[in-house]
């Protein structure tokens, strides 16, 4: 899904976001408002999120976050979705 969509259609406030990239990465720059999310803090995560509100998630280049959706998905979230072309995307639109 488009990150901006996304932000706009659902307030922006509620929508969070999930930064699956390494920490230095994140670290370097990444989509305000968003959490970095690695195999460590996951289940905290999943755990403190709100499973009714929409979350993006992202990685590089979109590859890695389809899949990190569809396990949110399976882990109770109505609304996982993945952001087409990753951070490098959203970075350069």
């Amino acid at each position: 899904m488009e990150a901006r969509l996304l932000l706009e259609t659902s307030g922006g406030e509620r929508a969070q976001i999930a930064d699956i990239r390494d920490e230095l990465a994140y670290n370097d720059a990444h989509i305000e408002n968003a959490v970095n999310v690695n195999n460590n803090n996951l289940q905290d995560f999943i755990d403190n999120a709100d499973v009714e509100a929409p979350v993006l998630i992202y990685c590089y280049h979109g590859n890695l976050s389809q899949g990190a959706a569809a396990y949110l998905a399976e882990q109770g979230f109505k609304h996982a979705y993945s952001l087409d072309g990753g951070y490098e995307a959203w970075k350069n639109s």
